[in-house]
C-alpha cells in the first residue's frame, strides 16, 4: 500500500501544480492533505479549489483555521518583531482576497483524520494531524524528547502519526518496549509543498509504504519515502514581490528557509 501525504502549500500554486504532476505519476493508492492551504502567497483560492475539486481528504492547518473564521491570528509562533509585522500583513492580505465559498470550505475542515488498517492480525492506526493531536499549532520538531513524543502518540492511540506545520521533514521510529507491552511507533513530519524550511527550496511530500504483512512489532514493515520535486520558484517569488506581501517571503522561497 502506498499513501501520498502532503501539507503546507501556503497559497503557492506553482508548487501545488508541480506536486500534482509528480504524485500522479507515482500512482499512490490514497492521498491526504494535512492542511495549511493558504497564507504567504497570492493564490489561496486557486489552491483551495485545486485540492477541493480532486476530493482529497484534507484537515485544517492553523492558517486555514484562522482564515476560515476571518481571524487576524494564524496561530503562528513568530519570534521577532519583523516576523510578527510581516505575519500581520500576510493574514490581513489573505483575509482580504479569500472568497466566501472558499472560506466556508476552510471552516468545514476536520481537525484530524484517523485511518485504521487491519492488514493481518495487527490493528494499525494511522493518525493525520497538522501540528499535533493536542493542538493544531503545536510544533513537533525532530529533537522532541522521546518520552514526550511517545506519550503524545500513546494518548492518541497512533501507531503511525503524520504531521506538518514545521516544514522540516523527518521520520523517527520510537522503540518497542516488550516488557511494557509496547510496540514500534512511527512519527513522520511530511515537510512542505509550498514553503520548505529545511534549506532545500524544492517542494516536498511523503510516500508512506505499508507492507501487506505489516506488523506493529516489526519496524521495517513501514517505510517512508521523502520526495522532493522541482517547481517554478521564481514565478512564486515574483508573485510575492508584485503583491502587498513582504519581500522576505520571496527570499524564503528562493532559499528554502
Amino acid at each position: 500500500m502506498k499513501i501520498a501525504l502532503f501539507s503546507d502549500i501556503h497559497a503557492n500554486l506553482p508548487a501545488l501544480e508541480a506536486f500534482f504532476k509528480d504524485v500522479e505519476a507515482r500512482r499512490p493508492d490514497a492521498i491526504y492533505c494535512l492542511g495549511d492551504l493558504v497564507g504567504y502567497n497570492i493564490w489561496p483560492n486557486e489552491v483551495i479549489n485545486e485540492v477541493r475539486r480532486r476530493g482529497i481528504p484534507t484537515i485544517a492547518g492553523n492558517y486555514d483555521f484562522g482564515i476560515g473564521r476571518k481571524s487576524d491570528d494564524c496561530g503562528c509562533a513568530y519570534k521577532t518583531d519583523d516576523e510578527k509585522a510581516n505575519g500581520a500583513v500576510s493574514i490581513s492580505y489573505t483575509n482580504e482576497i479569500v472568497k466566501d465559498d472558499e472560506r466556508r470550505y476552510l471552516r468545514s475542515l476536520p481537525a484530524h483524520i484517523k485511518v485504521e488498517f487491519q492488514l493481518n492480525q495487527d490493528k494499525l492506526n494511522l493518525l493525520l494531524v497538522h501540528g499535533s493531536p493536542r493542538k493544531i499549532n503545536e510544533y513537533l520538531f525532530e529533537d522532541r524528547d522521546e518520552k514526550s513524543l511517545m506519550r503524545i502518540m500513546q494518548d492518541a492511540d497512533a501507531d503511525i502519526m503524520c504531521f506538518g506545520h514545521t516544514h522540516k521533514p523527518y521520520h523517527r521510529v520510537l522503540p518497542a518496549i516488550p516488557e511494557e507491552n509496547q510496540h514500534y511507533r512511527h512519527a513522520i513530519n511530511i515537510g512542505s509543498v509550498g514553503k520548505p524550511k529545511d534549506g532545500d527550496s524544492r517542494g516536498g511530500y511523503v510516500l508512506l509504504h505499508i507492507n501487506e504483512d505489516s506488523s506493529i512489532f516489526n519496524k521495517d514493515t513501514v517505510q517512508v519515502e521523502f520526495v522532493r520535486f522541482e517547481y517554478d520558484i521564481e514565478k512564486a517569488a515574483k508573485a510575492v514581490e508584485n503583491s502587498p506581501l513582504p519581500n522576505a517571503y520571496a527570499e524564503s522561497l528562493r532559499k528554502g528557509i
